[in-house]
């Protein structure tokens, strides 16, 4: 159970509620132990009075009835206890997931984009969705029963000895059978079930993907071909699963066995010695029965705990795995700072670890406050990575990155980010409002603001043309809007943040050239006095800019101005006349 110590520092946090929720289950345990002695009473009141015959039937009649009010008290009592119990451990064991549930998902957010192109969506999710919930029965209902079967064992054991020692050790004979069986079944157990946790995450990753690419699937006409993998795999899945069932269903059959074997000792051995004297009473074997019964269910719970346990270490293992995932950017300064714009590349080279792509070799150029940078190039020249590197969604791997002056290493990470308002190639918009989108930028922005910004990025009149406007809600990574909405409500979001640098990473490619010379005249004039830097392959994004850096392979080949790199032979002057002549044709 090492996996598991994680969670001890959970059972510190609630240690109050969980002591009262053990205090409440072993008060409840007791009050349960009251009926069997007053069975004993009420069989020997009863054969007292047929063997004797001298006892007055009212007597008789008292007793019993006081017994069994007393039996009926008790019982009641244990089940409100009992309800008690429930709801204050189950409680706590939901407290644990809602918290091992923040902590995941925060660390998720903490990690580099490196460690998501290395997993997948669908194991992210399994393993904060269905791995948490089996360890919260570990932190639930493993404990509670587990302490009630501790509690029950601890107070029944003692009982049958005091009372017939030779008895109560014929009778727990089966018990140390069932341990020893217990113990290899669950080695067995935790084996099978880190591998169905880990079969789970393979399904939901492949469910996941098909439903995010139904277009595709349903474009290629592939329905059938990928739902013969899923039944493939799901098939794959049972079988894992049913390897698992196997093993678990033992447990049940060898407990009822096992108990069924201590029934018929209680009987045989108590009978022999109530024949010869050596116990007093007949009603001390069916006192013994109800102990031995008393004890089926939390003997049977052994093997449901063991197995509970078993896969809530598989999952925590599986949990644990992420949670030691050490995030590749880390912000070192604590302190707030102000960012003013200003950046300045050194000498940068960077490779991608995870395909050993060289996409920047020696790049150098300096960006002042205000000023309005345009990069072009060829596709894979490297344009997107320096966006990625500004924002330090990467590290470099050789040279350095300024912001101000300051090494980027040593700039407050979170501050950079809120004075950056990015608006990626794929632009990717939330299953919510068209309006609740663009607030992502600026979470208390009226509805002024909010219209002002869409009508800047030019998306104002389709956004009035829908039925419901602005609230309404968008699909799965914004399916309902077209290529150019989709950009153009990215673009009012980060204009709506009004940071202090802006990131453009070829917002414009769905959009055609007229709404293309709208967005950029209104992008002038939002963007006045900012930073901004502009990715495209299109010469009339950039042909305005205060600078133009042109990449190939890598490598700054040409930078300045519009006026200066046209009167110069090369890449750009070249785009320009072939993406003018396509204009004019």
């Amino acid at each position: 159970m090492k996996e598991l110590k994680h969670i001890n520092k959970y059972f510190k946090k609630y240690w109050l509620k969980l002591t009262i929720g053990i205090i409440i289950t072993v008060v409840a345990r007791v009050f349960s132990l009251v009926m069997p002695p007053y069975v004993n009473k009420s069989i020997n009141v009863v054969k007292e009075f047929i063997s004797q015959g001298n006892v007055p039937i009212d007597v008789v009649k008292g007793h019993l009835l006081d017994y069994i009010l007393i039996i009926l008290g008790a019982a009641l009592l244990s089940g409100f206890f009992t309800f008690l119990m429930r709801q204050t451990i189950i409680n706590v064991s939901r407290h644990i997931e809602y918290d091992l549930k923040n902590e995941v998902y925060d660390h998720y957010q903490k990690l580099s984009l490196n460690f998501y192109k290395k997993n997948r969506t669908g194991d992210l999710m399994n393993r904060i969705s269905e791995d948490v919930s089996q360890v919260r029965m570990y932190c639930g209902p493993a404990l509670m029963y587990g302490m009630n079967t501790f509690t029950l064992f601890a107070c029944i054991i003692p009982i049958m000895y005091s009372k017939a020692p030779t008895l109560a050790l014929y009778t727990l004979i089966p018990l140390p059978i069932l341990s020893v069986l217990i113990y290899n079944i669950s080695k067995v157990i935790h084996k099978r079930s880190t591998v169905v946790q880990q079969f789970l995450s393979k399904l939901s990753t492949f469910a996941q993907e098909s439903f995010s690419g139904i277009s595709v699937i349903k474009a290629y006409g592939i329905e059938e071909k990928t739902n013969s993998q899923l039944v493939s795999l799901a098939n794959e899945g049972k079988d894992k699963s049913m390897s698992l069932v196997r093993i678990n269903a033992w447990f049940f059959p060898l407990m009822v066995l096992l108990i069924g074997i201590s029934n018929i000792i209680v009987i045989y051995v108590g009978g022999k010695q109530y024949l010869n004297g050596q116990i007093e009473s007949i009603g001390l074997i069916a006192e013994f029965i109800i102990y031995v019964n008393m004890l089926t269910w939390p003997v049977a719970i052994v093997g449901w705990l063991t197995s509970i346990i078993q896969r809530a270490e598989a999952s925590q293992e599986r949990i644990n795995e992420f949670l030691q995932e050490e995030p590749e950017i880390k912000n070192t300064v604590t302190t707030p700072m102000e960012i003013n714009g200003k950046i300045e590349f050194k000498n940068v080279s960077f490779t991608y670890d995870d395909t050993n792509i060289t996409a920047l070799k020696n790049v150098s150029f300096t960006i002042n406050p205000g000023e309005t940078v345009a990069i072009i190039g060829k596709t894979g020249s490297g344009k997107s990575t320096i966006l990625d590197l500004i924002a330090r969604l990467y590290d470099v791997s050789s040279g350095n990155i300024a912001i101000d002056n300051t090494p980027i290493k040593e700039v407050n990470l979170d501050c950079l980010r809120q004075n950056i308002g990015a608006v990626p190639q794929d632009a990717f918009l939330f299953s919510d409002s068209i309006k609740d989108n663009i607030k992502f930028g600026k979470e208390d922005a009226t509805d002024e603001e909010i219209i002002a910004v869409a009508k800047k990025a030019v998306v104002h009149k389709n956004i009035m043309n829908f039925k419901e406007k602005y609230d309404t809600v968008l699909g799965e990574r914004g399916i309902t809007l077209s290529g150019g909405q989709k950009q153009r409500v990215s673009i009012a979001r980060a204009l709506l943040k009004d940071p202090k640098i802006y990131l453009f990473d070829d917002c414009l490619s769905a959009v055609d050239t007229e709404t293309e010379e709208k967005i950029l005249n209104n992008l002038k004039s939002a963007s006045k006095n900012k930073t901004t830097l502009i990715v495209s392959h299109r010469v009339s994004s950039a042909k305005n800019a205060d600078k133009i850096i042109i990449l190939d392979n890598g490598k700054v080949v040409q930078e300045g101005t519009h006026n200066s790199l046209f009167e110069i032979d090369g890449y750009y002057k070249a785009l320009y006349n072939s993406q003018l002549s396509e204009k004019e044709s």
